[in-house]
């Protein structure tokens, strides 16, 4: 069984069908983009959230809103490690956006999904051998 958090401030969040029009006019009127939040904290443990950002919002702005680093200790020591960094690197590399991994920079687009990673504790090909080994 896997436990799911689904966490929204009514302030902040909101749920926009993709295909509602006239949600996502108003949406753009008002100057503000709904982004999607995933991250599987562990295996049986994920959170989703569902925000609305301002237009020109970067990655970092939407984990920051949605209070990720302040619930997330070590996302946030994360980033401070890497504010700089304009060139993702495969193996320490945290976030991304739609599996691709991205600068906290990044500016977002209307309904990004925005995915924490975490990291593994072994690596999967060497699982897949072992198990295969049997």
């Amino acid at each position: 069984m896997v436990k799911l958090i689904a966490a929204a401030d009514n302030d902040q969040a909101s749920n926009i069908d993709i295909r509602d029009n006239n949600a996502l006019k108003q949406s753009e009127h008002s100057g503000l983009i709904t982004v999607y939040l995933a991250y599987a904290e562990e295996a049986k443990l994920q959170h989703y959230l569902t925000i609305q950002v301002s237009q020109g919002a970067t990655l970092y702005e939407a984990l920051a809103q949605a209070g990720w680093l302040s619930q997330f200790d070590e996302l946030a020591t994360w980033c401070e490690q890497v504010a700089d960094m304009t060139t993702p690197t495969a193996k320490r590399w945290h976030v991304g956006v739609y599996a691709q991994k991205q600068p906290l920079n990044y500016q977002l687009q209307p309904f990004d999904r925005i995915e924490v990673y975490r990291s593994l504790s072994a690596d999967p090909m060497s699982q897949r051998k072992s198990k295969s080994r049997g």
